[in-house]
């Protein structure tokens, strides 16, 4: 069965670090590309960050580029999202999901497998 566990999310202050972790199950990252994506209450979901399975490429969010590094373990199965210099507008559930050829070029949209969640807050 193929799963995706996300962890780490807390409140923060803001200028504060939190690292994400998904955990994937059944799979590894070599097989598919995996991404964190974020939805703010009242707003779209957004792709803030993917890693590619073909060669490491990684793929940014503009509002997180420079504050954001998307990584993931040796044995690639566990993607981090570490997160630095957070901003109370970071403040969202984060998701990690996992796609064949959805990081190819940019964050792309991810529909085969979806983590449940894991909540940020940053506190101004």
């Amino acid at each position: 069965e193929v799963q995706l566990v996300e962890s780490g999310g807390v409140l923060v202050q803001a200028g504060g670090s939190l690292r994400l972790s998904c955990a994937a199950s059944g799979f590894t990252s070599d097989e598919y590309d995996i991404g964190w994506f974020r939805q703010a209450p009242g707003k779209e979901r957004e792709g803030v960050s993917c890693i590619s399975s073909r060669d490491g490429s990684t793929y940014y969010l503009d509002s997180v580029k420079g504050r954001f590094t998307i990584s993931s373990d040796n044995a690639k199965s566990t993607v981090f999202l570490q997160m630095n210099s957070l901003k109370p507008e970071d403040t969202a559930v984060y998701y990690c999901a996992a796609d064949r050829q959805a990081c190819r070029y940019g964050v792309g949209d991810m529909d085969l497998y979806w983590g449940q969640g894991t909540q940020v807050t940053v506190s101004a």
